[in-house]
């Protein structure tokens, strides 16, 4: 049984399902549809693997993960492109982080990538900014959705099922059984994983493996370009990553349905499935604001969570950062777009928690951790849930 219907929940049950064939997989999900939140509010990009740290499991898998991800949409006819992105050095101080960005890149096995004279970048990005660029040529982009839907049609071909207005809200564990007290009724089986998202801490503490990190929630937002504007981007222009800052930091994005978007920044979000600034659920307040974590993280990045706070509520601000990667970009080329809230597992201490992170037991795994780029990775960590419980025998 798998516990969570975004889109590594669905790479966990299908690559669960090859695993042993004939199995009934089950996959509860507590929303009306799957890719309900994380996996259906990104910006749907394919990431490569370049900013992970060389032997992390976010490089392994990003980088193996993607092209099985292209591999999975070219067979299941899912609309996807592989464009490639251009991360761009805005002056000469950040040229040597680019450097290092392009080395890290070797190190993953990222194939093709090439360092770029500014006139070099003007013919992939005619309206790019910057002083040199790094190409990325295996980086595209996806509809995510489509990605679960298939996932879906397949899991239910390998005789399992995906059940949705489930909500999980008590596991229990009998010598050889779990059983998943839902509100779509109760289930039964021999394994369990839970890959809940915006919930996977509370999810997981359902089965008694409590963990050390909370998960906090922030939000990210999006401008699009105006139509008459959007040949301003061809296809992906990103930022070199600022150390100071914890996130990559806004960008530029063609989406696969059409469109250009701009973002996403990040804001502390008051609830989980916060997409508004509005919007507010008392118990994710009380729990993010009584995590003293979150205090720390505060206290080491004042300034930076201060300017995003204040950018989410300037247009102007929010432009002039896009301007340092396309110049030509202006205020009323922004036309207020969506939102989506990253599911950001932290330590007391105030740190995030860099890599995917599982928690297991036997018979259970517990996904308590899965940022970017965990969608393009998915695939790849579905395997690698699947080798893991399998693995785990002691009853």
């Amino acid at each position: 049984m798998v516990v969570g219907g975004g889109i590594v929940g669905l790479a966990a049950a299908y690559r669960l399902g090859q695993r042993l064939p004939g199995s009934r997989i089950t996959v509860l999900e507590k929303e009306s549809s799957v890719c309900a939140h994380q996996s259906g509010h990104n910006s749907g990009v394919l990431h490569a693997g370049l900013y992970y740290k060389p032997g992390s499991a976010k490089a392994r898998l990003a980088v193996r993960g993607i092209r099985q991800m292209a591999e999975f949409c070219q067979t299941h006819a899912v609309p996807h492109e592989v464009c490639g992105k251009v991360v761009v050095a805005a002056d000469e101080s950040e040229v040597p982080r680019l450097r290092g960005l392009y080395e890290r890149g070797q190190e993953n096995g990222l194939r093709g990538l090439r360092l770029l004279t500014r006139e070099e970048l003007l013919e992939i990005e005619p309206h790019a900014g910057g002083v040199n660029a790094l190409h990325v040529p295996e980086e595209g982009i996806v509809d995510y959705p489509k990605v679960c839907e298939a996932l879906s049609e397949e899991i239910a071909g390998q005789g399992g099922k995906v059940v949705t207005n489930a909500k999980v809200t008590a596991i229990r564990r009998d010598r050889t059984r779990w059983q998943a007290i839902s509100t779509a009724g109760d289930y039964s089986c021999d394994r369990i994983v839970t890959c809940a998202g915006l919930h996977a801490d509370r999810v997981a503490a359902l089965t008694g493996r409590k963990s050390a990190v909370r998960i906090v929630a922030f939000r990210g937002e999006y401008y699009k370009l105006r139509p008459d504007r959007e040949y301003l981007v061809r296809n992906l222009i990103y930022p070199v990553p600022d150390p100071r800052f914890p996130f990559l930091g806004v960008h530029f994005t063609r989406l696969i349905r059409g469109g250009v978007e701009a973002g996403p920044n990040a804001v502390l979000a008051l609830a989980r499935e916060g997409y508004s600034k509005l919007s507010f659920d008392p118990r994710d307040f009380l729990d993010a604001m009584t995590f003293p974590g979150l205090w720390r993280f505060l206290g080491r990045y004042p300034k930076i969570s201060w300017q995003e706070t204040r950018r989410s509520f300037s247009r102007a601000l929010f432009c002039a950062t896009l301007q340092r990667l396309v110049p030509e970009i202006l205020p009323e080329d922004l036309i207020q777009g969506g939102a989506g809230v990253r599911a950001q597992a932290m330590n007391r201490d105030g740190s995030l928690v860099e890599d995917f992170q599982f928690v297991e037991g036997s018979r259970e795994l517990h996904v308590v951790n899965a940022p970017s780029p965990a969608a393009t990775s998915s695939l790849a960590i579905g395997e690698e849930i699947a080798e893991r419980v399998f693995a785990a025998t002691v009853p």
